[in-house]
């Protein structure tokens, strides 16, 4: 006997262009709502199933010390912080635009990690997706 087990983070449905659309809209119009100033801009991808969240943001001065150990000029560093992307998180689509499951980028393994909302459940929306991985945008 067979038994089939669900996995909320695995498998999913190709998302449709106009489910693309609309959920970059919310997205963005979420994020400029609730973390204006926390982020200079998104990057909002889909590839299949996933959608995937990227934040770039405005870095800290460095120190003269910190320039000095990394051998390169404060507008270099600047530069090379600014276009690094914050992974935030990816999505992924089952059908539902009010159900997704959620991955959270982990820097110390460097990949996503699937985790559930802040809800306890395994599916939510884009919007509380991104509260949950702009955690990334507090510091």
């Amino acid at each position: 006997m067979r038994t089939w087990v669900y996995d909320p983070h695995s498998g999913g449905v190709k998302i449709p262009p106009a489910v693309q659309q609309r959920t970059e809209q919310r997205i963005r119009a979420y994020a400029e709502a609730h973390y204006a100033g926390k982020f200079t801009r998104l990057d909002i991808r889909f590839r299949g199933a996933l959608c995937y969240i990227d934040a770039y943001v405005e870095p800290a001065e460095p120190s003269r010390a910190m320039l000095r150990t990394l051998s390169e000029t404060r507008e270099q560093h600047l530069e090379r912080l600014r276009s690094a992307p914050v992974h935030l998180c990816r999505l992924r689509y089952f059908g539902d635009e009010e159900a997704w499951s959620m991955a959270f980028y982990t820097y110390s393994h460097e990949k996503y990690e699937p985790c559930v909302f802040d809800t306890g459940s395994d599916h939510g929306t884009p919007e509380e997706a991104f509260d949950t991985s702009a955690v990334y945008l507090q510091g």
